[in-house]
């Protein structure tokens, strides 16, 4: 017989949403275990996101997990565009907002700390997770850890294992709409430690592709190409790379940019999805569990901290005062902001990237919107707006 614990939330997944739902659970007095599939190197390892929007920085101050991210982390005052060998710079301080740069990575382990810090560390290697009793008076986690079956008793689940995870796969296909979009290039990425070529990122529009200047400190750059889907990272030699980045920027930046020996170097698809709804009978669904946006528009991480907020404050008023109103309208307050970052990221992908097929009018296309945006006081105030995610 499967040894078995009972908790209030039973939360599958230990990256950044679901030991930041668990932080802030603790913070409320709600108890909860959290189940990972993968080691906890294994998740500490994965290179992610690292641009913070204010709302979220303010989240992670409120869980208590800050401190070192205020040490550490960048302000941002601005994000540069450059295209048609011109660069141009729009500030986000002139509309109220400011951005902060600091890795996943990095936010990851400070949620680990914390949850160490705890005595309840996150459940790591947990095999075959299953869903049951969702419509019961209590939910059901199944799995496997140590080679021992296990069972988590629980008042609610909080889905917040990916987009492979088998939370979303729980709710049945009649109740469960999907909508996606895939794109026919990805991002290659690059880690390396040297200097980034500004102090804020650059977005670069040109003939031969997309690319990205970003960093993770002022020592250390994360930088992408557009390439092939199909495309061999091993084909690709730092020389390479370097070269490519070089030729998408204007001559002035490029001729700044300092280059080393890759940390890390991987190929990502670019992909839009939604599920819809994110909330069947015991089971939330939060993050990548429940969307995906292309890493255009800084929206993923950002949008996985909204809705573990919104989904922490909902159980604190349940708990509290019995009152189920937010947790009924959990899915469709999260899911009308979930679909303005996928619009805003659909918007700024097809802007930046070239198409296969695109012709010389749609390039002028791109330039002209562009242009609008480096130029109009109106755009460059909407652009921030949905970028620094005021309005989310």
């Amino acid at each position: 017989m499967a040894s078995r614990v009972r908790t209030q939330v039973g939360i599958i997944g230990a990256g950044p949403s679901g030991l930041l739902l668990a932080q802030l659970l603790h913070l409320n007095g709600i108890e909860s275990v959290v189940l990972e599939r993968r080691s906890r190197d294994y998740v500490l390892g994965r290179i992610r996101a690292g641009v913070l929007e204010q709302a979220t920085v303010e989240i992670l101050r409120q869980a208590g997990v800050g401190a070192r991210m205020d040490r550490e982390g960048l302000v941002h005052e601005g994000v540069n565009f450059c295209f048609a060998q011109h660069r141009h710079r729009i500030q986000f301080r002139a509309h109220g907002a400011t951005l902060k740069v600091y890795g996943q990575t990095e936010l990851t382990k400070d949620l680990m700390d914390a949850r160490d810090a705890l005595g309840a560390p996150a459940i790591y290697e947990a095999e075959d997770v299953a869903i049951d009793r969702l419509d019961g008076a209590t939910g059901l986690l199944a799995y496997r850890h140590a080679g021992a079956d296990r069972a988590i008793e629980c008042d609610f689940i909080a889905g917040c294992d990916g987009f492979h995870g088998v939370s979303r796969q729980s709710i049945p296909a009649g109740v469960l709409k999907t909508y996606e979009r895939t794109y026919p290039f990805g991002w290659l990425g690059v880690l390396a430690d040297a200097p980034p070529v500004s102090e804020e990122l650059i977005y670069a529009s040109h003939e031969r592709g997309f690319a990205l200047c970003s960093m993770r400190s002022a020592t250390r750059s994360r930088c992408y190409v557009q390439c092939a889907l199909d495309d061999d990272v091993a084909a690709w030699s730092d020389a390479r790379f370097w070269d490519e980045l070089r030729a998408r920027l204007p001559e002035e930046t490029a001729q700044r940019l300092q280059t080393g020996a890759a940390i890390e170097k991987s190929i990502a698809p670019l992909r839009s999805f939604v599920a819809e709804p994110m909330h069947h009978q015991r089971l939330f669904l939060a993050g990548d569990a429940a969307h995906i946006v292309p890493p255009t528009g800084a929206k993923g991480l950002n949008l996985a901290a909204r809705d573990v907020h919104c989904l922490a404050e909902a159980l604190t008023a349940f708990y509290r005062a019995g009152d189920d109103e937010l947790l009924e309208c959990y899915s469709a307050t999260r899911l009308q902001n979930v679909w303005r970052a996928e619009r805003f990221s659909a918007w700024l992908t097809a802007v930046l990237h070239k198409f296969p097929g695109h012709t010389a009018f749609d390039r002028a296309l791109q330039l002209a919107e562009l242009d609008y945006l480096a130029t109009s006081t109106a755009a460059q105030a909407s652009f921030v707006e949905n970028y620094a995610g005021l309005r989310f």
